[in-house]
């Protein structure tokens, strides 16, 4: 089993930042690939960012692309995302994710792709 906890959620006005963190224990981290996924009311819980389990290879979707930053620590256990340039349809609910991805440069982007989530940090962005 691998635990996943965020951190860094809040509110921010637009324009603002944030860097969400996911700190995860249980299994060895870095053979695990990580990704952010994201949920507004009302609506699927959708693709943000990964990254694979060395951090050479990362995708964001293309809503966030030029603005939030995925990264990971494997000596810290942390996966991070960091978020610039927030609009208020950032606000939602943020989970981070994992699934066992050692050695190949794979990085999920669909839910179904994940076999582990985190309860999720709530992000609010106020125009």
């Amino acid at each position: 089993q691998v635990q996943l906890v965020e951190s860094g959620g809040g509110t921010v006005q637009a324009g603002g930042s944030l860097r969400l963190s996911c700190a995860a224990s249980g299994r060895t981290f870095s053979n695990y690939a990580m990704g952010w996924f994201s949920q507004a009311p009302g609506k699927e819980r959708e693709f943000v960012a990964g990254i694979n389990w060395s951090g050479g290879s990362t995708e964001h979707a293309d809503s966030v692309k030029g603005r939030f930053t995925i990264s990971r620590d494997n000596a810290e256990n942390t996966v991070y995302l960091q978020m610039n340039k927030l609009k208020p349809e950032d606000t939602a609910v943020y989970y981070c994710a994992a699934f066992w991805g050692l050695g190949t440069l794979r990085i999920g982007i669909r839910r179904h792709d994940y076999d582990y989530w985190g309860q999720g940090t709530q992000v609010t962005v106020s125009s």
